[in-house]
């Protein structure tokens, strides 16, 4: 019997532990009102205090591995030009500060929509005249997350009017179309069981300003479409490829949902 009251002891406590991290994901408790606009909550302040003092000390944060990596790669020179993206775009603090706030976005000379990592590797055809970046690989993980960390506190600030409007509209369609075996969406986590538990976790609201992120499950550094191939696997259904239009374009959405929300990348969650 002793047990049971001690599981039960146990159970409540953390519920209530959970209730709490909840309610300060609601108000903005224990300072986190910078990671909060207006109804807008970064998956910050849904994790655990640990977890946010480790994205906070860049000693700690693990991902700052792919900031230093990505810095190297900045200056060193690479493809037939002989030329790096220092040659061309100058010191990455000053020419690359802000660019991330505004990606995903129109791209006129591909006629569509592109994410970071995208223009990443265009620069690297056109500029360098080297071979793209494979996806998820360390040197595009590296680059993607270095040129973000420039824009670190930034607002977050991208554009779906204009030419971007109809890219958009499919991305918020992918965002509430059921799938899968189970027969959700994203919506079905991240907005209407927001801040209800999950197993152990909080379900955040799906903010992407952190992405690339380094995940604690992970042990790793992982793109945000990584992220949404998972998500889509937890739901049974068949994800899409690396840069996919559909994927470009549900980044999108995610993206305008979080306007105004700080870059925080490299972020860390559980």
């Amino acid at each position: 019997m002793k047990y049971v009251i001690a599981g039960a002891m146990v159970a409540a406590g953390l519920l209530a532990h959970g209730a709490v991290r909840a309610a300060d994901a609601q108000t903005g408790g224990d300072g986190l009102g910078k990671y909060i606009v207006g109804d807008k909550r970064s998956g910050y302040v849904f994790a655990e205090p640990d977890t946010r003092a480790m994205q906070d000390d860049d000693f700690q944060n693990p991902g700052m591995v792919w900031v230093e990596a990505g810095k190297q790669l900045w200056s060193t020179p690479d493809g037939a030009a002989g030329k790096s993206c220092q040659t061309c775009h100058g010191d990455a603090a000053t020419s690359m500060k802000g660019v991330a706030t505004h990606y995903p976005k129109f791209n006129p000379r591909v006629g569509k929509v592109i994410d970071l990592e995208q223009r990443i590797d265009m620069c690297r055809a056109k500029a360098l005249q080297a071979k793209p970046y494979p996806w998820e690989s360390h040197e595009l993980l590296a680059m993607t997350t270095f040129i973000k960390n420039q824009s670190r506190g930034m607002p977050m600030n991208v554009a779906v009017d204009g030419p971007a409007a109809p890219f958009f509209e499919k991305g918020k369609e992918s965002f509430y179309r059921r799938r899968g075996q189970l027969d959700l969406s994203c919506a079905s986590c991240h907005e209407t069981l927001e801040g209800r538990h999950l197993r152990a976790d909080v379900l955040s609201q799906g903010q992407t300003n952190g992405f690339p992120t380094y995940r604690l499950g992970w042990q790793t550094l992982g793109s945000l479409q990584k992220r949404i191939k998972g998500c889509d696997k937890q739901m049974r259904a068949d994800p899409h490829a690396f840069g996919s239009d559909e994927y470009v374009n549900l980044e999108l959405y995610l993206a305008w949902r979080g306007n105004g929300l700080p870059v925080e990348t490299p972020a860390v969650r559980k």
